[in-house]
């Protein structure tokens, strides 16, 4: 095929992933596709082992909509395992290893998947629970703790019977992070990841661009980048554990052209004593999603990171997303930026009556790319929906936020993170703001917790500067007198960490557990 010819199948209403890398391993055999440590895989090699992935699903039995469990670190075979899953029409659900035994069971159930797929370390930690799980194991690892990959996989040369995959069938199943409770398995359609793919040649994705992945291929902050990198025909470097420096040591050694990391990672590496001296020039393009990204940090990113920097704003479940180009308008930091074209993006009052900009109110957002639903929980698809008059089907973000006047969403804090301490709305990102300017502060979080005298009133946690003298009422004094009355903190708790999901994700519910769980007093 001619270069216009892939314009050309672009322009189709949908392509599945397995037609795409196909078209590669034919256009450029000998490319990098994926990379991990000193190993590698071109596009002849990758399309040729998820052939070898697929003939072994469909020799188990494995139907084309049936699903798989895959709960490992990222590694070259994680990935081949999920994209021959694809190419077999099987439905993958990764699974978050740092998930408790517990918590395995049941997403393992809930996909009903045929074959859970792991390393020691996971089959380490199911041990206690390994007798709930009827499904086989096979070890990625080739460790002893059930069937090995290498044993499992069909013989070279392999080839699986044609599947013609629909664009509404189930490509993954994404558990969320669980920070508020059971994680929901949101089911992703094969349309939703070709809208992904498409999206992504805007961003300068294709033959010659490598994207640096730091976290987790469970995650739908790097499936993003992995889908559009392998769709497009660029190649993809996984790191199996994150580490800044070692970070920067990859972006200059492979001229990294893209990365998608979370706040967290890059307040990290920004702070790295000696990351002036990394030459990362390469870098077309530079994501930040899954939390909020504090607009003095996007400044310094701009500042000493070359390339575009887009803030990303958007959920598993779809719906919508808008983008920052942070270089683009520096002076909109503090936004997440406009809708991307094609997505509608409103505001709702409690009565689910659309508001007008600058009224703040529940952000949900309608795109064509937007989950099935959440596995086997209709009534709470139902509540992640809302529809306008018209019937239009948008899903409801959790998020509180509004327009600017130029159309720019501000985005003000998560809904089920609001405090309500004698009938007023505080939010805790507004008091958070406040604290991180403390000079004694590295890190801080709010959390409500219960009181007899306000409902519900704000605790501060904060992790202290190592060279900051220690004293939490000291800092609460000092952040009370530049609050409302009403915002005013409780208490501020000293911790050595804020306790994160995988993709930086604070987990509140943890920290307000604990305090109650120790007597912390907010009366």
């Amino acid at each position: 095929m001619t270069e216009q010819n892939f314009e050309t199948l672009l322009q189709r209403p949908f392509v599945s992933m397995p037609e795409l890398l196909r078209w590669h391993a034919d256009r450029q055999p000998e490319a990098p596709a994926v990379m991990q440590d000193e190993q590698c895989l071109n596009y002849r090699e990758l399309d040729a082992l998820m052939d070898r992935v697929a003939a072994s699903l469909q020799r188990d039995g494995v139907p084309p909509q049936g699903a798989i469990a895959i709960c490992a670190a990222n590694s070259i075979r994680y990935a081949a395992l999920y994209m021959g899953a694809v190419r077999a029409g099987v439905t993958v659900a990764p699974l978050a290893p740092s998930t408790t035994a517990e918590g395995l069971v049941g997403m393992v159930d809930d996909s009903e998947a045929r074959i859970l797929f792991v390393d020691a370390a996971v089959a380490g930690a199911l041990e206690p629970v390994r007798d709930r799980l009827t499904v086989p194991f096979v070890t990625l690892d080739d460790s002893p703790a059930g069937r090995s990959f290498s044993d499992w996989l069909a013989d070279e040369g392999a080839t699986p019977e044609p599947v013609d995959i629909q664009p509404e069938w189930p490509l993954n199943i994404i558990y969320s992070s669980g920070t508020t409770g059971v994680p929901k398995g949101i089911e992703q359609p094969q349309s939703q990841r070709w809208g992904h793919v498409k999206r992504g040649i805007e961003r300068q994705y294709g033959p010659g661009s490598l994207a640096l992945l730091s976290t987790p291929l469970y995650s739908n902050t790097t499936l993003l980048p992995f889908f559009q990198s392998l769709g497009l025909g660029g190649a993809v470097r996984l790191m199996a554990k994150f580490d800044a420096e070692r970070f920067l040591q990859l972006a200059e050694q492979h001229r990294a052209t893209h990365t998608t990391l979370v706040p967290v990672q890059y307040r990290r590496i920004m702070a790295l004593p000696n990351f002036d001296q990394f030459d990362l020039s390469s870098f077309r393009v530079k994501f930040c999603t899954s939390s909020p990204f504090p607009a003095d940090l996007k400044r310094d990113v701009l500042a000493r990171w070359p390339g575009e920097l887009i803030d990303t704003y958007g959920m598993t479940e779809g719906g919508g997303v808008c983008q920052l180009e942070a270089h683009r308008f520096p002076d909109k930091l503090h936004t997440v930026g406009r809708p991307v074209p094609g997505h509608d993006i409103r505001v709702i009052d409690d009565e689910g009556k659309e508001l007008p900009r600058g009224e703040t109110g529940e952000v949900v957002g309608h795109s064509g790319a937007m989950m099935l639903g959440y596995r086997n929980q209709p009534e709470m698809t139902a509540e992640a929906e809302w529809y306008d008059p018209s019937g239009k089907r948008f899903m409801r973000t959790g998020d509180v936020g509004y327009f600017d006047d130029d159309g720019f969403l501000v985005i003000v804090d998560r809904k089920k993170d609001m405090i309500i301490s004698g009938g007023f709305n505080i939010y805790p990102s507004d008091i958070e703001l406040v604290l991180r300017d403390h000079p004694h502060v590295a890190e801080a979080t709010v959390v409500g917790v219960p009181s007899e005298r306000w409902g519900e009133t704000p605790v501060g946690f904060v992790v202290p500067r190592a060279d900051a003298p220690a004293d939490a009422e000291a800092i609460r004094d000092w952040a009370n007198e530049r609050l409302g009355k009403t915002q005013r903190l409780a208490a501020v708790s000293f911790t050595d960490r804020l306790p994160r999901s995988a993709i930086g994700k604070v987990l509140k519910r943890d920290l307000r557990d604990a305090w109650l769980a120790r007597g912390g007093d907010a009366s």
